[in-house]
């Protein structure tokens, strides 16, 4: 007990220092768990949390008996895949040509550049799309009829969803993720490139031999953490952005937005609950899982 009370007194500045982000993750991390056991009750306001009636795993039929189940597994997880592969190789190599390129011209104005559509709200963005999608004034339509072609009607076209959604994607988030690999390929040893570079290494085999492998426990990291929302997808991206047009629901529906929909409709309350218990409950088997098989294979770069 003597020990444990000159440790806090010996480090109550680090303390005072981590005390928010605790008190953050206890109010809206542990503190909202207690809701979980609306995923398993008939949901009454009147009665409240406790009062309310179990029902067992009635609330989960909602989403596995829904026509609509596998088309909203196939949208989740296909893009989530799609993103989590193409980010992360367009990220990497972005970071690469930074580093070989432009990090004496990768200043604070053009890395806000890089960056800057990771912090602009899906809204704005969505206003952003609209105006170059839009049917009568949108840009790419004048543009397709001064090249002599008919106009497209986008947000009535599902085929072309998965392609802008993608792109949308993409731009939001490779800019940020490409500085996060860029500043670890700078903290890399620079002997290790002067050594290369006498033995006769050209760029290419030190990025292969050196850059990369170094990369390695950062984008394990990132690989894992992405994985753990594998099971979600970005509401904005897949609402906002196609405008929640009932004509693209084969193509942008997803869980997220499938029951948000639902809510809106019946206001079902154990139903969201019982969604959301099935995607953090896929996603952490999924981290856990993917951690244990890395821990295996490389145990220096697993996370835990």
């Amino acid at each position: 007990m003597k020990n444990f009370i000159r440790n806090i007194k010996k480090n109550y500045v680090l303390l005072l220092m981590a005390l928010p982000i605790v008190v953050y993750f206890i109010m809206f991390s542990y503190m909202p768990m207690f809701g979980l056991q609306l995923a398993f009750k008939n949901f009454n306001y009147r009665e409240g949390i406790l009062g309310s009636e179990w029902i067992g795993l009635k609330n989960f039929e909602f989403l596995f008996k829904s026509g609509d189940f596998w088309v909203l597994i196939r949208n989740t997880i296909g893009y989530n895949i799609v993103f989590i592969v193409c980010g992360m190789t367009i990220s990497v190599f972005l970071a690469i040509l930074f580093d070989a390129f432009g990090k004496n011209k990768l200043n604070r104005f053009n890395q806000t550049v890089v960056i800057l559509p990771h912090f602009l709200s899906v809204v704005i963005i969505g206003y952003f799309v609209y105006s170059f999608l839009n049917f009568d004034k949108g840009i790419l339509n004048k543009l397709i009829e001064s090249f002599g072609g008919e106009k497209i009607n986008w947000y009535f076209e599902p085929r072309y969803w998965p392609f802008i959604l993608f792109f949308v994607r993409m731009w939001m988030v490779v800019g940020w993720n490409s500085i996060v690999y860029f500043s670890s390929i700078r903290g890399f040893d620079p002997t290790y490139y002067e050594a290369a570079k006498v033995d006769g290494a050209s760029w290419w085999k030190q990025v292969t031999n050196i850059t990369i492998p170094l990369l390695k426990p950062t984008l394990i990291v990132m690989f894992i953490l992405a994985l753990g929302g594998i099971f979600y997808s970005d509401f904005g991206l897949f609402y906002i952005i196609p405008r929640n047009s009932g004509a693209l629901y084969s193509t942008t529906s997803t869980i997220d937005t499938y029951v948000y929909n639902g809510l809106l409709q019946g206001g079902n309350i154990g139903m969201t609950s019982a969604t959301t218990f099935i995607q953090s409950v896929v996603g952490f088997v999924l981290v856990v899982s993917a951690n244990t098989i890395i821990k295996k294979l490389s145990p220096d770069d697993a996370m835990f």
